[in-house]
């Protein structure tokens, strides 16, 4: 299975774990500077995955907002 479609299967905090774990290796100052840039762009495209999660997590919750707005108008005008 290649980084993509682990990425696609793994939850946010699952990314998000990894994520922490790679910012305390990179932060360590033990990696190699190759192991270091294969970890900082692992972390970029967990963060950017994470970001994207997030971002449709927030859509879901307007459109959920916007719909209970608008039963709850609906609801109102009833009256």
């Amino acid at each position: 299975m290649n980084d993509k479609s682990s990425e696609r299967s793994s939850t946010f905090e699952q990314n998000l774990a990894e994520l922490e774990t790679i910012v305390e290796q990179l932060e360590s100052g033990e990696l190699e500077l190759a192991d270091s840039m294969d970890k900082f762009r692992r972390g970029v495209e967990l963060s950017k995955s994470c970001r994207t999660m997030l971002d449709q997590a927030q859509q879901t919750i307007e459109e959920i907002s916007a719909s209970d707005d608008l039963r709850s108008s609906e609801d109102q005008e009833n009256l």
